[in-house]
């Protein structure tokens, strides 16, 4: 097995539309066309040999990366011998093109550096090696064709063929000099002829990055006040976030990535496809975006959900695809290595037809948010949202597969049961706000569920909550019992809950795995959202330093540009899972928020 870099050598970069994942050493490992759930085009992520990449790359060279400040590009470093030079990586907001494309600049800082070009796309997951072809004599010009997919690559730099499937050249860049590369989506189709295919445009293509750095950061000036002077990482994350959003319907992706194994030995059934928008994650994501000042995208998301259940609570999945796609049966990949040796590699989610109550209690929350900050739901939005009411309040004593997608027998999960009580509550105030009919069958249940949870999920003689009922198991999920209003931050049996979790979730400093359920899988490593939920329950109890204590040990797994994995192996110090992970990055604002609320009290 080839030495694949770790997760945190990645940086990601995106257009709201499609991401990639560029190496320190100058090398594209990982980009899906034309949509963040598309099959990958590069994929050496999932298959050092076989998955295919982009390099710009100068062997031996010392490498770092940062982004621009304030935006999504990303400038690599590369240093040798002879000289410095630096790689910026962007895609440029779309604004009504058709196509997505990756535009990437290599400008010399000092001296001179000696520079390799290495260009193997790979379609479908490396499956398909597409047929490369040259427009024009100039070898600056190229299309490459398999299946559906297709692209079209121009650059300013010679390139020479190595085989049928992949490019290759070598330059030397001075100080002060420029090479430019322009990689675009075309549908196969379209490239019958290539007869129109113009040289690049090398001033449009600086202008397109003078408007990308604009674009960025004229979005992320949303994100103002407090929270971000003090914890400017929060900034970092709420980017991420925005490039994790698929602009044409508001949908938000979880993550970047699939099948990069959560387990710390890397081998195991813990592959899953996060490319995907979860109910449950998305809603939470606009909360933390609005509680820095981006409130813009909650609306598009709404909507998004709205649109996709068909305005109908029986027709709402807990993910959908990031255009509303409902089916996402899931399949593997065959004769791919996947990451560092670790399959099955998975496209594809089959958790998409679980039932997950809480779903519905994000969604009628959100909306509940949304009314409070003076946006009310029109009579159409109303009907689904008493729509998703009247079915909670129907199916809450059902057992359910629960926030972390349980593959076993489904069971009657605290958090799900809390986050059914949520629903309920709120859809009984926004209607009471909005000056609605409120059936009473909704207050029945309100209560019934409370009466449930407090005699059957809650444990009397150790005084904490349980994982579900009948099951004594830890479950950090109940971290959320006070954000679903369920009961205050401060209550006793927090107080309990919280310091339970903690002893037996904790892998060391307040990284804390999901549950100790024996759930017949390889064992995990931390999760990092939940170490940062813990760090947002301590402060809210007035635990200021311990909750800042947890808060700096799960901020310090990510990697240098700022980015979190889903996961993390505290012993290996590596991280694990699906990256960049869309929900880690949402917890780490919401915790931030509480930090700050907690020292602006103090």
């Amino acid at each position: 097995m080839s030495s694949y870099p770790p997760l945190a050598a990645y940086g990601l970069i995106g257009d709201r539309h499609s991401a990639a994942l560029v190496c320190a050493s100058g090398s594209i490992d990982w980009c899906c066309l034309p949509r963040f759930d598309s099959g990958a085009v590069f994929g050496r992520l999932l298959d050092w040999e076989r998955g295919g990449r982009f390099a710009i790359e100068c062997p031996g060279a010392e490498c770092g990366q940062r982004y621009l400040e304030g935006t999504m590009v990303l400038e690599t470093r590369l240093r040798g011998a002879g000289g410095e030079a630096r790689l910026l990586d962007f895609f440029p907001p779309p604004e009504g093109r058709r196509d997505s494309h990756v535009v990437r600049i290599v400008e010399g800082v000092s001296g001179s550096l000696d520079l390799r070009v290495h260009f193997e796309p790979r379609f479908d997951y490396g499956q398909v090696r597409p047929w490369l072809r040259g427009a024009g004599e100039d070898g600056r010009r190229f299309a490459a064709i398999g299946g559906a997919d297709g692209l079209v690559l121009r650059g300013e730099l010679e390139l020479e063929f190595e085989g049928r499937h992949v490019l290759h050249g070598a330059t030397t860049i001075g100080e002060g000099e420029r090479r430019r590369f322009e990689l675009a989506y075309r549908r196969p189709v379209e490239l019958d002829s290539l007869d129109g295919l113009e040289p690049l445009d090398a001033g449009a293509v600086d202008e397109s990055l003078r408007r990308t750095e604009e674009w960025w950061r004229e979005w992320g000036r949303c994100a103002r006040g407090e929270v971000v002077d003090a914890f400017p990482g929060a900034t970092r994350s709420a980017l991420t976030l925005k490039a994790l959003t698929f602009e044409p319907t508001g949908a938000i992706a979880a993550a970047a990535t699939t099948s990069l194994p959560e387990v710390r030995q890397l081998s195991g059934e813990r592959n899953w496809d996060y490319r995907y928008s979860w109910v449950r994650d998305s809603a939470m994501t606009v909360r933390s975006l609005a509680e820095l000042g981006c409130e813009r995208d909650a609306d598009e998301f709404r909507r998004f959900i709205e649109r996709s259940a068909a305005g109908n609570s029986t027709d709402l999945q807990i993910l959908f695809g990031v255009g509303g796609e409902r089916r996402l049966g899931e399949q593997r990949v065959k004769g791919l290595e996947g990451w560092r040796g670790s399959t099955p590699v998975r496209v594809g989610n089959q958790a998409a037809g679980q039932l997950q109550l809480d779903a519905f209690g994000q969604i009628v929350d959100q909306s509940w948010r949304w009314h409070r900050r003076g946006n009310s739901p029109d009579h159409d939005y109303w009907l689904f949202i008493a729509d998703l009411v009247d079915t909670v309040a129907e199916h809450w004593e059902d057992r359910d597969k629960g926030i972390w997608e349980w593959r076993g027998e489904p069971r009657h999960f605290v958090h799900s049961k809390a986050l059914s009580w949520s629903a309920v509550d709120r859809g009984i105030r926004l209607g009471e706000d909005c000056g609605k009919d409120v059936p009473d069958a909704w207050r029945e249940a309100r209560e019934a569920i409370r009466e449930d949870v407090e005699r059957e999920g809650y444990d009397e003689g150790r005084g904490i909550f349980r994982m579900a009922y009948g099951y004594d198991d830890h479950d950090a999920a109940l971290l959320r019992l006070p954000a679903a209003g369920f009961l205050a931050w401060d209550d006793e049996r927090m107080l309990r809950t919280a310091d339970a979790l903690r002893g037996a979730l904790d892998l060391g400093g307040g990284l804390l795995r999901r549950y100790d359920a024996d759930d017949g899988m390889p064992p995990e490593g931390a999760f990092l959202a939940c170490s940062f939920w813990l760090a947002t329950c301590l402060a809210r109890q007035g635990r200021d330093d311990e909750a800042r204590e947890v808060f700096q040990r799960a901020e310090g797994t990510a990697n240098g540009l700022g980015l979190f994995s889903e996961e993390y192996d505290p012993e290996a110090e590596r991280m694990l899972g699906n990256f960049p992970q869309a929900l880690t990055h949402l917890a780490h604002i919401e915790a931030a928020v509480a930090l700050s609320r907690a020292k602006r009290a103090s």
